[in-house]
């Protein structure tokens, strides 16, 4: 749930007074951080079902495509050229109109894949980057890309987390390694996301790193992909 995101921050916010701990739960608040840019990973899961594949030609294009053959050809031994060559022009439309419609269907699928995907990417390295000199800039920027439960209760914590933060002289600056779709349609998607971040505060000035798994959800909203909730999977 949206929860887990936002108190897996707390929980890496408030680390530095005790010295650090391991384990899969972060170690550092994660918010901030630059545009990821183009989206080029894909998670270990493969290709997930935001993919747009060509789909086989039906049967009844095959059909008609093997009509207009035979009216070309009838056409050419000059046996009923108009009716043929009408029957000809007909199914070459509608063969032209299809295939048309195929590859902008094709072309619209990859482009809501790579949106998901760079959304997802920026949101990550949002909420896994962090200055406690500039926190109030860094937490603006999550929210930017935030929506529902997870904007409200990221937005509730924030004085909460720009006290402990300071507090910690906490750090961290995010990196994005992998990211994949597992699922998506027209209006949301589900995107599984592997960054790295290096965290340096008062109990570890040297800095530590830290390997992150998160699974993000995203809605479609006034035309732009936001995170609607973030979960620590691993």
């Amino acid at each position: 749930m949206a929860a887990r995101g936002t108190d897996g921050m707390t929980d890496m916010a408030a680390e530095g007074a005790g010295g650090g701990h391991g384990g899969q739960r972060a170690s550092t608040p994660t918010t901030g951080g630059a545009d990821a840019g183009p989206a080029t990973g894909t998670a270990a899961s493969g290709r997930g079902a935001g993919d747009v594949r060509p789909g086989r030609v039906p049967g009844a294009v095959r059909a008609l495509g093997r009509l207009a053959s035979g009216a070309v050809a009838a056409a050419r031994r000059g046996r009923a050229v108009p009716a043929v060559l009408a029957v000809a022009t007909v199914v070459t439309t509608a063969l032209s109109l299809w295939l048309g419609h195929r590859v902008h269907e094709q072309r619209a699928g990859e482009e809501r894949r790579q949106d998901i995907l760079a959304a997802a990417r920026r949101s990550a390295l949002n909420f896994t980057s962090l200055d406690y000199r500039h926190y109030e800039r860094d937490s603006a920027n999550v929210l930017k890309g935030a929506t529902g439960d997870f904007k409200e209760q990221f937005a509730a914590q924030t004085a909460e987390l720009t006290r402990l933060v300071a507090a910690n002289k906490s750090v961290s600056q995010g990196q994005v390694l992998e990211a994949g779709i597992a699922r998506a349609d027209e209006r949301t998607a589900r995107v599984l996301v592997v960054a790295d971040s290096k965290v340096t505060n008062s109990a570890a000035p040297e800095g530590q790193s830290r390997t992150y798994r998160l699974q993000l959800d995203l809605v479609l909203e006034g035309g732009r992909w936001l995170t609607s909730n973030v979960e620590f999977v691993g």
